[in-house]
């Protein structure tokens, strides 16, 4: 089964997303913009991103999304640190929180930030049952950014993340992707 495919029977069909805030509507194309300048340098990340999410079974466009949000595909990064000395790599793995492992823009490094982000999908998905798998998805995104315990209701799902609209930001950016082949 194409990981795209497999993605929507275990997180659903994030690509059709209805932005949970109609506020976000006038984000979605900052979004769009921000991923459409760093296409570029995520382009030369473009194997390495397909492999680790074919393996892990996360689409790619949703990892080049986290990416590109995270680290603007490694450009705000200073030797592969960002938010002062505490994330690492292009998906700005904190390491407060994790065991830092491989290069900078390792695949390593990517399976490792990929790993977070499934492990924080199925720790919403156990603590609200009752969200569709869309939902879930998004109080995934968010749970990497702020962490689980942050996830309260899926109508506030971003309040509390970096800039108050990370989930949201993060899908704008993976549908671009998704339609620039990733």
């Amino acid at each position: 089964m194409h990981v795209s495919n497999r993605l929507a029977a275990v997180y659903g069909h994030w690509l059709s997303f209805d932005f949970n805030s109609l506020m976000f509507a006038d984000k979605f194309q900052a979004s769009e913009e921000m991923a459409r300048m760093d296409l570029g340098r995520m382009n030369n990340y473009k194997s390495v991103i397909r492999k680790v999410g074919n393996d892990l079974g996360v689409d790619p466009a949703l990892i080049a999304g986290i990416i590109s949000r995270e680290s603007r595909a490694g450009n705000a990064l200073d030797d592969g640190w960002g938010d002062h000395g505490n994330g690492w790599g292009l998906m700005q793995v904190d390491k407060r929180h994790h065991t830092i492992v491989g290069a900078w823009n390792s695949e390593e490094h990517l399976r490792q930030g990929t790993g977070i982000l499934v492990n924080f999908i199925k720790t919403i998905q156990k603590k609200f049952p009752g969200w569709s798998k869309e939902q879930q998805l998004k109080g995934g995104i968010a749970a990497y950014n702020f962490g689980d315990r942050n996830v309260q209701t899926y109508e506030r799902v971003d309040v509390g993340t970096t800039g108050g609209d990370y989930s949201n930001d993060v899908v704008a950016r993976a549908q671009f992707y998704k339609k620039n082949d990733f």
